[in-house]
């Protein structure tokens, strides 16, 4: 699943550090506030039943979740704040004295600290160990449960730009003979809505079925503009669970939230967000070599002749033009750089089929309705979208994300919003916005000129290509580099033996290849290739096959001819010093010319054809 919502927005402030040429990377976004999130455990026994052939218990598939998003939440968002609480234990230990509630972690920053603490309660020992020290209790409140996370969230002193509860559980009507419970925990979960606070319900499998309308209908949520629902179906292994946490766990952050004008008096507003970013490693941390703590670095600025410290206001930008300085104040600078106030104005409309794909220049971005600010934007922009898709029609669009940055046209192409069996989002509904790119953008390529290939070569080689088919998906591979660089920070900071071993997914599977293809291989060379080829060294020559009598025939001569047109081409491109002396006596030869060293044979073929 393409996560479009795991990166940051850029504060208002931050428009003076634009790239000079006005090019903005995806990744140089920061977002106005922390993403928080709350995993609310259920702890009572039937938590503690094992349901699958390997003995894992809903406990440990919830706990394995949570240890996961931990362990790429310290590698891809560290500044998130995250806490762990269970419910249903025997033991109580929380800030609100509720009973039966038991705070394993506080909201804050994750670390390799709290990844050990969940260990302890991992597998079979650590079950038996959560039971000696913790305990179980079925006499909760989920009420008493979801309004101390409510309380952890308003503990928090730090701006925080989205709250989050995930609730884990496989029981599907906890308070069924308690009716006050019952009212408590549902007035409690509208009350955590309507302060912002969306709950999520994790449910996993039990013996007789989870019915989420017994219970769970009433006191699970989503925001208005949320693309995934209540969950039907229960989770009953832990790659089940991961794809719904990681569908929710991240707010939808937008680049940039711009009005999207349709005409002089019509617009709605629209949020942009990036679908993919390439992943990189962290930059080094510099620490100071006494006390390990990160080193603060200040610049300032001094008078080269008096030595004075100049201030912000003391330094002016200039320009030579013509042997002259134009020196430019500040506001200057930046009038410069504005060409036209953040917007997408549509210009007009063109059928999809006239996109091509040698048109792509960078990835695309993705633009959906922002309710929050133009009241009626959802609406207006669900009709366009539908309507686009009705007309297999893009719209083309002058967008300028941001004031300083210079404008670009761009092609919103419409997509249809795609589900899964589980009803988990695949494609959101939406344009994709494309960049169309400028005359300059498109070079021609003077391609050189080659032998075409016979039509049995190229049945043979559509042979080897329908054995080598298979169903590629890009997030099955892994980028190892980055991989081993995690696993080793892991190792490191969790005190482990050696790190975890990795596979290089990126490397050809060879002796599946060589099974596949058979006898294919050798038919393609010997129909392809000269005789003696080796790709892996130099030609190794054949022996023929000898006469009746069992004597050995001549040695086959290696091919040394090429044809005119090949000549031209070599030449053409400044390769011809690629072939080999004998093929370049052989054409020498052909055309009358002279030449001993390589060299002078290469020489005498380009003024040859230079001439003629």
């Amino acid at each position: 699943m393409a996560d479009w919502g795991a990166y940051y927005a850029k504060d208002e402030g931050d428009e003076d550090e634009e790239q000079e040429d006005g090019e903005a990377e995806p990744g140089e976004f920061r977002h106005g506030g922390r993403d928080s999130l709350v995993f609310l455990v259920d702890a009572s026994k039937a938590m503690f039943k094992s349901m699958t052939d390997d003995d894992l218990t809903p406990f440990d598939i919830a706990l394995q979740c949570i240890r996961s998003v931990y362990t790429s939440k310290i590698i891809s968002s560290d500044r998130d704040l995250l806490s762990v609480v269970f419910f249903g234990t025997k033991e109580s230990k929380n800030s609100d004295n509720f009973k039966h509630i038991y705070t394993l972690h506080d909201l804050d920053t994750p670390g390799a600290k709290r990844i050990l603490d969940l260990d302890k309660y991992r597998e079979e020992k650590g079950r038996s160990y959560f039971s000696e020290t913790i305990g179980h209790s079925s006499a909760f409140s989920l009420g008493d449960a979801l309004w101390h996370c409510g309380n952890l969230f308003s503990n928090v002193k730090m701006k925080l730009s989205h709250k989050r509860i995930m609730l884990f559980t496989n029981e599907d009507n906890p308070h069924s003979n308690e009716s006050a419970k019952t009212t408590q925990a549902v007035t409690k979960a509208r009350d955590l809505r309507e302060v912002g606070i969306f709950l999520d319900l994790m449910h996993l499998e039990k013996e007789d079925g989870f019915d989420v309308s017994l219970f769970y209908r009433d006191i699970v949520n989503t925001d208005d503009d949320e693309d995934l629902g209540v969950q039907v179906k229960a989770s009953r292994k832990l790659d089940d669970l991961m794809r719904k946490v990681r569908a929710k766990e991240n707010k939808k952050k937008s680049l940039c939230r711009i009005p999207l004008k349709l005409g002089d008096d019509l617009h709605l507003t629209v949020g942009v967000y990036n679908l993919i970013q390439k992943a990189n490693k962290p930059p080094p941390v510099k620490l100071y070599r006494e006390s390990n703590e990160p080193v603060k670095s200040k610049t300032r600025t001094f008078n080269r002749e008096t030595g004075s410290l100049l201030l912000p206001s003391d330094t002016k930008k200039a320009q030579t033009y013509s042997h002259r300085q134009i020196v430019l104040e500040k506001e200057e600078t930046e009038q410069v750089k504005k060409f036209d106030d953040p917007s997408l104005v549509l210009i007009g409309f063109k059928p999809v089929s006239l996109l091509k794909k040698h048109y792509f220049i960078r990835p695309a971005q993705f633009v959906y309705p922002e309710e929050s600010l133009v009241s009626g934007s959802s609406t207006l922009f669900q009709a366009l979208l539908i309507k686009c898709l009705e007309r297999q029609v893009m719209a083309i669009c002058r967008y300028t994300p941001r004031r300083n940055i210079p404008p670009r046209f761009v092609a919103l192409v419409p997509q249809e919003e795609k589900l899964d069996n589980e009803n988990v989002q695949i494609k959101p509904p939406g344009f994709n916005l494309i960049f169309i790119p400028f005359a300059d953008d498109i070079r021609k390529i003077d391609y050189p000129e080659i032998v075409p290939a016979n039509e049995e070569q190229v049945d043979k080689m559509k042979e080897i290509v329908h054995k080598l088919r298979f169903k590629y998906r890009s997030e099955s591979f892994e980028n190892p580099v980055l991989q081993q660089h995690f696993r080793n920070l892991e190792a490191l900071a969790l005190d482990l033996m050696e790190p975890e071993p990795i596979e290089d997914l990126t490397l050809p599977k060879t002796d599946m290849i060589d099974n596949r293809l058979g006898s294919l291989t050798e038919e393609f060379k010997e129909l392809v290739y000269p005789p003696g080829y080796n790709p892996e060294g130099k030609a190794v020559k054949r022996k023929q096959v000898g006469d009746g009598n069992g004597q050995a025939g001549k040695k086959a001569k290696t091919e040394t001819s090429i044809s005119e047109a090949e000549l031209r081409a070599y030449v053409r491109n400044g390769t011809l010093g690629k072939l080999t002396v004998p093929v370049l006596k052989e054409s020498c030869r052909n055309y009358g010319l002279k030449g001993g060293k390589k060299q002078e044979l290469v020489d005498a073929l380009v003024d040859y054809f230079n001439k003629n």
